[in-house]
């Protein structure tokens, strides 16, 4: 069983930066593909970004390639969300999750909390 924890959220304005971490417990966390989404009221959740467990390939949703970015650190069971160029509509809480398929798969076996981040205009 793999435990996820988000931290690193917060209220930022319109072009600012974040960064999110996930840390991650109870399993053998370089065997998992890792992903980030992000869930608002009313809608689904909406897939952000992958990584695979060597962190060697990456897989972005259109909405944030070329402003987030995904990385891990196995040694630290952690992966991270760079976020720059944050717009309002990024608003969301972002949620940290852990899959066995492969990197474009969106079935994924565990899921954290999630952490909010909220972007004013």
């Amino acid at each position: 069983q793999v435990q996820l924890v988000e931290s690193g959220g917060g209220l930022v304005q319109a072009g600012d930066s974040l960064r999110l971490s996930c840390a991650a417990s109870g399993g053998t966390f370089g065997s998992y593909v890792m992903g980030w989404f992000r869930q608002t009221p009313g809608k689904e959740r909406e897939f952000v970004a992958a990584i695979t467990w060597s962190g060697g390939i990456t897989h972005y949703s259109d909405s944030v390639k070329g402003r987030f970015t995904i990385s891990r650190n196995n040694a630290k069971n952690t992966v991270y969300l760079q976020m720059n160029s944050l717009k309002p509509e990024d608003t969301a809480i972002y949620v940290c999750a852990a899959t066995r398929y492969g990197l474009l798969s969106l079935q994924y076996d565990y899921w954290g909390q999630g952490t909010q981040v909220t972007v004013s205009s």
